[in-house]
């Protein structure tokens, strides 16, 4: 059955496929994006601004109708890179925002380069902890840094829920010690807010329905694909019976 795979277990090379069909990797949506950076300050036009672990840019594209300076898009995957510029050009952002093929744990930036580090959804690819720690020398003093990050919203929840967080990111935890690990880090927080239960339905979930049902039919009799789709699924299923437990926080620090 589906709930005995990992994630970590499917072809990559699917999975890539299949997000690149959906605008946004993960949850969130245009509104939470914009609240998070209403907590830092106004950036100018010589701004330069990092998204890490940025997909295909649905929320990057966002951040960069509000920041007039440079975006750089970091990401691992040439398929979302492409997707990223791409979608740049096509609303004209070209020549100030840019995707990049690279690596969280080495990044292209020099010490103190950045103005603002922002992650949605994606840090836990190198860890909060440690992706608060290597980042924070990239940032300008009194730089910001904005990450979403799955988190628990209660101590204790129901076994099952907290069985399938520990096998997909036995990171996650609380807020207060993600808040007290974001200040351990080197910054000062300046807010912290969970995202609303649309960020998952309605613009995460809800557009994967139709991705799916082609997704299967492309790939009709492919085994790895099949236990995508129910792993899929069955996350779903978890996060509509168990979403009062857990979620996505956002939270925003300062450079100290």
């Amino acid at each position: 059955m589906s709930e005995n795979h990992s994630i970590h277990e499917f072809d990559v090379n699917l999975i890539v496929e299949y997000f690149s069909n959906i605008n946004r990797q993960g949850p969130g949506s245009p509104e939470i994006t914009l609240k998070a950076l209403s907590f830092t300050d106004d950036l100018s036009a010589e701004a330069h601004v990092a998204d890490l672990g940025c997909g295909t840019g649905g929320q990057t594209m966002i951040l960069a109708g509000q920041i007039p300076g440079k975006i750089t898009g970091i990401d691992l995957f040439p398929a979302f890179v492409d997707l990223f510029n791409a979608n740049a050009t096509r609303l004209h952002l070209q020549d100030r925002v840019k995707c990049v093929v690279g690596s969280m744990d080495d990044l292209p930036f020099k010490e103190e380069e950045l103005d603002l580090i922002w992650s949605e959804g994606a840090i836990y690819n190198i860890g909060f902890e440690k992706g608060l720690r290597e980042w924070r020398k990239y940032l300008k003093k009194n730089g910001y840094i904005a990450v979403s990050e799955a988190s628990w919203f209660t101590e204790e929840r129901p076994k099952e829920i907290e069985q399938f967080w520990m096998e997909a990111y036995p990171g996650i935890d609380t807020v207060a010690n993600k808040v007290a690990q974001m200040q351990k880090a080197g910054y000062i927080p300046v807010a912290t807010f969970i995202l609303p239960d649309h960020c998952w339905t309605e613009h995460f979930y809800d557009p994967q329905v139709s991705v799916q049902e082609n997704f299967l039919k492309t790939h009709a009799g492919n085994k790895f694909a099949e236990n995508f789709i129910a792993y899929q699924r069955h996350e779903e299923e978890l996060y509509r019976r168990y979403y009062k437990y857990y979620g996505y926080a956002f939270y925003i620090g300062k450079k100290r």
